[in-house]
Protein backbone atom coordinates (compact mmCIF):
# COMPACT_ATOMS: atom_id res chain seq x y z
CA UNK A 1 0.00 0.00 0.00
CA UNK A 2 2.66 2.24 0.75
CA UNK A 3 4.63 1.59 -2.47
CA UNK A 4 1.40 2.68 -4.32
CA UNK A 5 1.00 5.90 -2.72
CA UNK A 6 4.54 6.71 -3.19
CA UNK A 7 3.25 5.56 -7.39
CA UNK A 8 1.31 7.89 -7.31
CA UNK A 9 3.09 10.74 -5.75
CA UNK A 10 5.54 10.94 -8.35
CA UNK A 11 5.32 13.77 -10.71
CA UNK A 12 4.63 13.32 -14.74
CA UNK A 13 7.99 14.86 -15.25
CA UNK A 14 9.99 11.59 -13.80
CA UNK A 15 6.96 9.14 -15.71
CA UNK A 16 7.75 10.49 -18.81
CA UNK A 17 11.80 10.83 -17.79
CA UNK A 18 11.88 7.33 -17.01
CA UNK A 19 10.07 6.40 -20.29
CA UNK A 20 12.52 8.12 -22.49
CA UNK A 21 15.64 6.14 -20.34
CA UNK A 22 13.85 3.18 -21.61
CA UNK A 23 13.77 3.75 -24.76
CA UNK A 24 16.83 5.18 -24.52
CA UNK A 25 18.44 2.27 -23.05
CA UNK A 26 16.73 -0.18 -26.12
CA UNK A 27 18.45 2.54 -28.61
CA UNK A 28 21.53 2.00 -27.03
CA UNK A 29 21.35 -1.55 -26.95
CA UNK A 30 20.56 -1.77 -30.88
CA UNK A 31 22.82 1.05 -31.84
CA UNK A 32 25.87 -1.21 -29.58
CA UNK A 33 25.15 -4.67 -31.65
CA UNK A 34 25.71 -2.83 -34.60
CA UNK A 35 28.84 -1.17 -33.02
CA UNK A 36 30.40 -4.49 -32.42
CA UNK A 37 29.40 -5.59 -36.05
CA UNK A 38 30.75 -2.17 -37.50
CA UNK A 39 34.39 -2.20 -35.04
CA UNK A 40 34.63 -6.16 -36.40
CA UNK A 41 34.24 -5.27 -39.99
CA UNK A 42 37.11 -2.12 -39.32
CA UNK A 43 39.43 -4.84 -37.03
CA UNK A 44 38.98 -7.50 -40.25
CA UNK A 45 39.85 -5.16 -42.43
CA UNK A 46 42.55 -3.92 -40.77
CA UNK A 47 44.15 -7.17 -40.36
CA UNK A 48 44.55 -7.09 -44.42
CA UNK A 49 45.89 -4.32 -44.56
CA UNK A 50 49.27 -2.63 -42.92
CA UNK A 51 49.46 0.24 -45.14
CA UNK A 52 50.83 3.56 -44.22
CA UNK A 53 48.18 6.32 -42.44
CA UNK A 54 48.04 8.66 -45.20
CA UNK A 55 48.79 11.82 -42.83
CA UNK A 56 52.44 9.90 -42.40
CA UNK A 57 55.10 9.41 -44.87
CA UNK A 58 56.70 6.26 -45.13
CA UNK A 59 60.20 5.49 -42.75
CA UNK A 60 61.97 4.60 -45.72
CA UNK A 61 61.29 7.84 -47.30
CA UNK A 62 62.87 9.51 -44.59
CA UNK A 63 66.37 8.49 -44.04
CA UNK A 64 66.90 11.04 -40.76
CA UNK A 65 65.01 9.18 -38.73
CA UNK A 66 66.70 8.13 -35.39
CA UNK A 67 66.15 4.71 -34.04
CA UNK A 68 63.95 6.29 -31.65
CA UNK A 69 61.69 7.57 -33.71
CA UNK A 70 61.54 4.73 -36.41
CA UNK A 71 60.32 2.66 -33.17
CA UNK A 72 57.60 5.53 -32.07
CA UNK A 73 56.61 5.47 -35.52
CA UNK A 74 55.51 2.00 -36.27
CA UNK A 75 54.06 2.22 -32.56
CA UNK A 76 51.84 4.69 -33.92
CA UNK A 77 51.10 2.91 -36.98
CA UNK A 78 50.21 -0.03 -35.42
CA UNK A 79 47.95 1.57 -33.05
CA UNK A 80 46.38 3.50 -35.63
CA UNK A 81 44.93 0.36 -37.17
CA UNK A 82 43.33 -0.38 -33.90
CA UNK A 83 40.07 1.41 -32.76
CA UNK A 84 39.60 1.56 -29.44
CA UNK A 85 36.55 1.55 -27.81
CA UNK A 86 35.76 3.96 -24.81
CA UNK A 87 32.81 3.50 -22.26
CA UNK A 88 31.71 6.85 -20.49
CA UNK A 89 30.35 7.01 -17.05
CA UNK A 90 28.01 9.64 -15.42
CA UNK A 91 28.73 8.95 -11.98
CA UNK A 92 27.50 12.04 -10.07
CA UNK A 93 25.84 15.20 -10.69
CA UNK A 94 25.84 18.56 -8.36
CA UNK A 95 24.22 21.80 -8.40
CA UNK A 96 25.31 24.45 -8.94
CA UNK A 97 23.55 28.14 -7.55
CA UNK A 98 25.01 31.49 -8.81
CA UNK A 99 23.54 34.54 -8.02
CA UNK A 100 21.60 34.73 -11.12
CA UNK A 101 21.03 31.12 -12.05
CA UNK A 102 21.03 27.65 -11.17
CA UNK A 103 22.23 24.38 -13.27
CA UNK A 104 23.55 20.79 -12.73
CA UNK A 105 26.81 19.71 -13.53
CA UNK A 106 27.53 16.16 -14.42
CA UNK A 107 30.69 14.62 -14.16
CA UNK A 108 31.46 12.56 -17.45
CA UNK A 109 34.27 9.56 -17.02
CA UNK A 110 35.96 8.55 -20.14
CA UNK A 111 37.83 5.36 -19.86
CA UNK A 112 39.72 3.23 -22.52
CA UNK A 113 38.19 -0.09 -22.51
CA UNK A 114 40.31 -3.76 -23.40
CA UNK A 115 42.86 -2.85 -20.94
CA UNK A 116 43.60 -1.23 -17.97
CA UNK A 117 42.90 2.53 -18.09
CA UNK A 118 44.84 3.72 -15.03
CA UNK A 119 44.05 7.43 -15.60
CA UNK A 120 40.56 8.28 -15.45
CA UNK A 121 39.72 11.38 -17.74
CA UNK A 122 37.28 13.54 -16.02
CA UNK A 123 35.32 16.72 -17.26
CA UNK A 124 32.14 18.35 -15.69
CA UNK A 125 28.99 19.49 -18.40
CA UNK A 126 25.83 20.91 -18.13
CA UNK A 127 22.56 19.99 -19.84
CA UNK A 128 23.21 23.07 -21.73
CA UNK A 129 26.55 21.90 -23.20
CA UNK A 130 25.10 18.54 -24.16
CA UNK A 131 22.19 19.80 -25.74
CA UNK A 132 25.01 22.14 -27.79
CA UNK A 133 26.56 18.82 -29.12
CA UNK A 134 23.09 17.68 -29.99
CA UNK A 135 22.06 20.66 -32.01
CA UNK A 136 25.66 20.85 -33.37
CA UNK A 137 25.77 17.12 -34.77
CA UNK A 138 22.18 17.10 -35.80
CA UNK A 139 23.25 19.85 -38.28
CA UNK A 140 26.20 17.97 -39.43
CA UNK A 141 24.81 14.23 -39.24
CA UNK A 142 21.33 14.88 -39.91
CA UNK A 143 21.17 10.96 -41.00
CA UNK A 144 23.42 9.42 -39.13
CA UNK A 145 21.65 11.65 -35.53
CA UNK A 146 17.95 10.47 -36.82
CA UNK A 147 17.03 8.09 -34.42
CA UNK A 148 19.56 9.30 -31.73
CA UNK A 149 17.24 9.88 -28.34
CA UNK A 150 17.91 13.56 -26.66
CA UNK A 151 16.44 14.21 -23.18
CA UNK A 152 14.20 16.72 -23.26
CA UNK A 153 14.69 20.21 -21.43
CA UNK A 154 11.41 20.38 -18.27
CA UNK A 155 10.34 23.43 -16.77
CA UNK A 156 9.81 22.44 -13.70
CA UNK A 157 11.71 19.36 -11.57
CA UNK A 158 15.16 19.56 -12.77
CA UNK A 159 16.28 19.83 -9.59
CA UNK A 160 14.77 16.28 -8.25
CA UNK A 161 16.90 13.38 -7.33
CA UNK A 162 14.62 11.49 -9.81
CA UNK A 163 15.39 13.42 -12.21
CA UNK A 164 18.92 13.74 -11.69
CA UNK A 165 19.46 10.52 -11.64
CA UNK A 166 17.37 9.32 -14.99
CA UNK A 167 19.69 12.34 -16.77
CA UNK A 168 22.62 10.99 -15.88
CA UNK A 169 21.96 7.29 -17.14
CA UNK A 170 20.12 8.96 -20.32
CA UNK A 171 23.63 10.68 -21.10
CA UNK A 172 25.67 8.02 -20.13
CA UNK A 173 23.60 6.55 -23.31
CA UNK A 174 23.50 8.91 -25.32
CA UNK A 175 27.71 9.36 -25.35
CA UNK A 176 28.05 5.73 -26.14
CA UNK A 177 25.33 5.98 -28.89
CA UNK A 178 27.06 8.57 -30.11
CA UNK A 179 31.24 7.27 -30.13
CA UNK A 180 29.32 3.86 -31.73
CA UNK A 181 28.74 6.14 -35.08
CA UNK A 182 32.36 6.20 -36.81
CA UNK A 183 32.23 9.60 -38.49
CA UNK A 184 30.82 11.20 -35.54
CA UNK A 185 33.23 9.72 -32.93
CA UNK A 186 36.14 11.50 -35.17
CA UNK A 187 34.14 14.74 -35.82
CA UNK A 188 35.23 18.05 -34.41
CA UNK A 189 32.12 18.80 -32.28
CA UNK A 190 32.50 15.43 -30.66
CA UNK A 191 36.04 15.95 -29.42
CA UNK A 192 35.38 19.54 -28.69
CA UNK A 193 32.76 18.82 -26.19
CA UNK A 194 35.19 16.92 -24.11
CA UNK A 195 38.08 18.66 -24.18
CA UNK A 196 37.74 23.18 -25.68
CA UNK A 197 35.95 24.55 -22.18
CA UNK A 198 39.16 23.41 -20.74
CA UNK A 199 41.70 24.29 -23.43
CA UNK A 200 39.94 27.90 -23.51
CA UNK A 201 41.21 27.93 -19.31
CA UNK A 202 44.32 26.68 -20.24
CA UNK A 203 45.07 29.06 -22.48
CA UNK A 204 43.76 31.59 -20.80
CA UNK A 205 46.17 31.01 -17.93
CA UNK A 206 48.68 30.87 -20.73
CA UNK A 207 48.41 34.46 -21.92
CA UNK A 208 47.93 35.97 -18.05
CA UNK A 209 51.55 34.26 -17.80
CA UNK A 210 49.88 31.30 -15.26
CA UNK A 211 52.13 28.60 -16.80
CA UNK A 212 51.60 26.53 -13.77
CA UNK A 213 48.05 26.92 -13.72
CA UNK A 214 48.22 26.30 -17.35
CA UNK A 215 50.42 23.28 -17.72
CA UNK A 216 48.23 21.77 -15.11
CA UNK A 217 44.66 21.74 -17.21
CA UNK A 218 46.74 20.69 -20.56
CA UNK A 219 48.14 17.82 -18.60
CA UNK A 220 44.87 16.54 -17.66
CA UNK A 221 43.14 17.82 -21.36
CA UNK A 222 46.00 15.73 -22.85
CA UNK A 223 45.47 12.37 -21.53
CA UNK A 224 41.63 12.63 -22.95
CA UNK A 225 43.35 14.02 -25.86
CA UNK A 226 44.79 10.82 -26.47
CA UNK A 227 42.00 8.63 -26.07
CA UNK A 228 39.82 10.63 -28.33
CA UNK A 229 42.06 10.95 -31.19
CA UNK A 230 43.50 7.89 -31.49
CA UNK A 231 42.20 8.12 -35.05
CA UNK A 232 44.30 11.51 -36.25
CA UNK A 233 47.35 11.39 -33.53
CA UNK A 234 48.53 15.06 -35.23
CA UNK A 235 45.47 16.56 -33.67
CA UNK A 236 47.73 16.30 -30.19
CA UNK A 237 50.23 18.47 -31.71
CA UNK A 238 48.78 21.79 -30.60
CA UNK A 239 48.04 20.84 -26.93
CA UNK A 240 51.77 19.61 -26.74
CA UNK A 241 53.39 22.97 -28.12
CA UNK A 242 51.45 24.84 -25.40
CA UNK A 243 53.03 22.17 -22.67
CA UNK A 244 56.30 22.54 -24.24
CA UNK A 245 56.00 26.57 -23.76
CA UNK A 246 54.63 26.02 -20.11
CA UNK A 247 57.79 24.38 -19.38
CA UNK A 248 60.11 26.05 -20.75
CA UNK A 249 59.19 29.38 -19.45
CA UNK A 250 58.93 27.68 -15.74
CA UNK A 251 62.61 26.31 -16.22
CA UNK A 252 62.36 23.12 -16.68
CA UNK A 253 64.13 22.47 -19.80
CA UNK A 254 64.40 18.38 -19.79
CA UNK A 255 60.43 18.13 -19.60
CA UNK A 256 60.27 20.60 -22.19
CA UNK A 257 62.58 18.90 -24.32
CA UNK A 258 60.75 15.67 -23.68
CA UNK A 259 57.54 16.97 -24.47
CA UNK A 260 58.75 18.94 -28.28
CA UNK A 261 59.86 15.26 -28.92
CA UNK A 262 56.58 14.10 -28.38
CA UNK A 263 55.07 16.67 -30.38
CA UNK A 264 57.75 16.28 -33.24
CA UNK A 265 57.08 12.58 -33.63
CA UNK A 266 53.28 13.83 -34.03
CA UNK A 267 54.15 16.09 -36.84
CA UNK A 268 56.76 13.68 -38.59
CA UNK A 269 56.20 14.34 -42.51
CA UNK A 270 54.09 17.13 -42.13
CA UNK A 271 56.49 20.08 -42.91
CA UNK A 272 54.16 23.10 -44.16
CA UNK A 273 52.11 22.68 -40.80
CA UNK A 274 52.52 25.65 -38.83
CA UNK A 275 53.64 24.33 -35.87
CA UNK A 276 56.64 22.44 -37.63
CA UNK A 277 60.03 24.91 -38.19
CA UNK A 278 58.64 26.99 -34.70
CA UNK A 279 58.96 23.77 -33.18
CA UNK A 280 62.05 22.89 -34.23
CA UNK A 281 63.50 26.12 -33.46
CA UNK A 282 62.53 25.70 -29.81
CA UNK A 283 64.23 22.07 -29.24
CA UNK A 284 67.39 23.16 -31.36
CA UNK A 285 67.49 26.11 -28.43
CA UNK A 286 66.50 23.53 -25.89
CA UNK A 287 68.78 21.07 -27.23
CA UNK A 288 71.66 23.75 -27.00
CA UNK A 289 71.22 24.57 -23.59
CA UNK A 290 71.55 21.07 -22.73
CA UNK A 291 73.92 20.17 -24.28
CA UNK A 292 72.23 17.61 -26.62
CA UNK A 293 73.36 17.21 -30.61
CA UNK A 294 71.65 19.88 -32.30
CA UNK A 295 72.80 18.52 -36.11
CA UNK A 296 69.67 15.66 -36.56
CA UNK A 297 67.89 19.07 -35.50
CA UNK A 298 69.99 21.14 -38.30
CA UNK A 299 69.16 18.94 -41.10
CA UNK A 300 65.33 18.46 -40.45
CA UNK A 301 65.55 22.36 -41.28
CA UNK A 302 67.07 21.88 -44.43
CA UNK A 303 63.79 23.07 -46.21
CA UNK A 304 63.26 25.75 -44.04
CA UNK A 305 61.35 28.73 -45.94
CA UNK A 306 62.58 32.22 -46.59
CA UNK A 307 60.47 34.14 -44.85
CA UNK A 308 60.11 34.89 -41.31
CA UNK A 309 57.70 32.24 -39.00
CA UNK A 310 56.49 33.07 -35.82
CA UNK A 311 58.07 31.90 -32.34
CA UNK A 312 56.81 28.69 -30.82
CA UNK A 313 55.15 31.24 -28.11
CA UNK A 314 53.44 33.62 -30.85
CA UNK A 315 51.84 30.55 -32.34
CA UNK A 316 50.76 29.19 -29.14
CA UNK A 317 48.83 32.48 -27.62
CA UNK A 318 46.72 32.29 -30.65
CA UNK A 319 45.25 29.75 -29.88
CA UNK A 320 41.64 30.19 -28.75
CA UNK A 321 41.69 33.72 -28.83
CA UNK A 322 37.36 33.43 -29.43
CA UNK A 323 37.08 32.77 -25.89
CA UNK A 324 38.10 36.47 -24.89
Amino acid sequence: MEGKQKEAECPADVNKGVSELCLGIQCRRENEEAATASLAAEEEGMKNSISVPDNCNSPTSSSSMTTRELQEYWRNVKCSKKPVKLLFEIPSARIVEDPDVKYVKYKVVVIKSGSYDGIKSCVERRYSDFERLHKGLLKDFKEEMEDVIFPRKRVIGNFSVEMINGRRAAFMDYLEILHSIKYIRRSNKFIDFFIVPELEEAYNCLRGGSYTEALEILLEVLVLQEKLTQHNPMLLAPTLCAIVVCYKDLGDLNSAYEYSERALLHLHGRRGYKYYIPLLDTMITLAYDLGKDITPLREKEADRPEKAVPTLKELVVQEHVDSL
